[in-house]
């Protein structure tokens, strides 16, 4: 739209100065050459008498040559001592107007000479000049024919105005048509991206239809990518789903071979079946949820997801203070609550192990497309090594503690899915800190 207006002004720009070159040179031209006929309109109508007088009442057919001081004149005068007389148009009113020296305005190969004089009301005057032998005595005598010039200036600037005015006005409506017509043919892009930002939030499975021809394919297209996400994203599901099904067979198997081994060994495989057998519970149970959902875009309000989490944890752990801050009661994560429900309650669980009385739970607006949730307890901390290994998959720092050594790693994974951020740091309450930094829905 810029490219196109700005050429439409440039051309009318470029148009308009040529049509003020061309009318201010006809406008210059057709005065000189008006001047020219009315010299020789004079010239033809004076003549000399015997005792050598000029004489003629010369009418030139135009009325500004009879008003007097209107910047139009004529006169005829002696050049030649024999001549006597002078002759004036009526204009004139027995004024006289300066004549340039030969020096400074020398006669053409026509005998003629044009040159510029100050007017009798202050106008500038274009003086055409000729010398004319009146007979075979020799009479000669000098024809002026006189003219406005300012009136001939006054004329173009008036032109230039007019045309500045209507070029200045079809250029403006120029540019409006340009506006109006995209913006029209940009309404139908509106409705795509729309439709998109209704996809994206969760409000809408598809685009919707009926665009113009041109956009029409874009929307089947977009569908056609989304299906094909939605196909994709279910298979995996699926297949997650049987194979942690699958496993669930072997699993009892080993819990129930495990009696078969000396106590000691039999304990441990149990253990470590047992948390198999968790971990294949959990993702089940996430595959069959995902199920459920009709759409491949999620949206999740944190406030009620944390809220439930802190009080499941605050129960699990009557010892500890549990306490829950935040004030955006309507930030929306841009994803599955089972993953926000997920990285909240590893990094609960955590806090909850190694926390001597407090955890505190919160969190915040992260610029103008993120939030971020922190987890903070009151417990030994880690050191900067320590927390290098802590996030490393199943490394546990204190073997005396229960747990599978996968939390942090887990939601260190599920964090950088949605191009997110895991932080860990010290707490001001004395403990460790996680600071998980996730997508939201503007």
């Amino acid at each position: 739209m810029f490219f196109t207006s700005l050429w439409s002004v440039l051309a009318l720009f470029v148009a308009g100065a040529l049509i003020s070159t061309l009318y201010e040179r006809t406008a210059r031209q057709g005065f000189e050459n008006l001047l020219g006929a009315q010299l020789y309109n004079l010239v033809n109508a004076v003549s000399v008498g015997d005792g050598g007088e000029l004489r003629g009442d010369p009418d030139l057919g135009d009325l500004r040559y009879a008003r007097p001081l209107s910047g139009w004149y004529w006169e005829v005068l002696p050049a030649t001592d024999n001549t006597k007389g002078r002759l004036t148009s009526a204009s004139l009113v027995l004024l006289n107007v300066p004549q340039a020296t030969v020096e400074e305005a020398p006669f053409d190969q026509m005998y003629r000479r044009s040159y510029q004089e100050p007017g009798l009301n202050g106008e500038t005057l274009q003086v055409l000049e000729t010398e004319v032998v009146l007979d075979s005595d020799n009479h000669t005598a000098r024809f002026r024919v006189m003219g406005s010039l300012s009136s001939v200036e006054a004329d173009i600037e008036t032109f230039d105005r007019t045309l500045l005015y209507y070029l200045g006005t079809v250029g403006l409506g120029t540019v409006l048509v340009n506006v109006m017509a995209i913006l029209v043919a940009l309404r139908p892009l509106g409705r795509v991206r729309r439709s998109l930002a209704d996809v994206r939030e969760g409000r809408a499975e598809r685009l919707e239809t009926g665009f113009p021809a041109e956009i029409e394919p874009l929307a089947v297209e977009m569908n056609g990518l989304i299906d094909n996400n939605r196909r994709i994203v279910e298979r995996s599901r699926t297949q997650v789903g049987n194979l942690a099904h699958s496993l669930k067979t072997p699993i009892a198997i080993l819990t129930n071979e495990a009696s078969a081994f000396e106590p000691q060994k039999a304990r441990v495989i149990e253990e470590q079946a047992a948390r198999m057998r968790q971990q294949v519970q959990h993702y089940l149970d996430r595959a069959r949820m995902a199920a459920q959902t009709q759409s491949i875009v999620f949206r999740t309000p944190i406030r009620d997801a944390l809220e439930r989490i802190a009080r499941v944890i605050a129960k699990l752990n009557p010892h500890l203070e549990v306490s829950f801050e935040g004030e955006r009661p309507d930030i929306v994560f841009a994803g599955e609550r089972q993953d926000l429900e997920e990285v909240v309650g590893n990094l609960l669980d955590n806090a909850g192990k190694w926390a001597q009385s407090r955890i505190r739970l919160s969190y915040e607006t992260e610029g103008a497309e993120r939030f971020a949730v922190t987890v903070e307890d009151d417990g030994p901390g880690l050191s900067t090594e320590e927390i290098r290994e802590a996030l490393k998959r199943g490394r546990r720092l204190d073997e005396a503690t229960p747990g599978s050594g996968l939390g942090l790693s887990i939601v260190r994974d599920i964090t950088a899915e949605y191009r997110g951020m895991l932080e860990l740091r010290r707490s001001d309450l004395g403990g460790l800190a996680a600071r998980v930094v996730l997508p939201r829905i503007r």
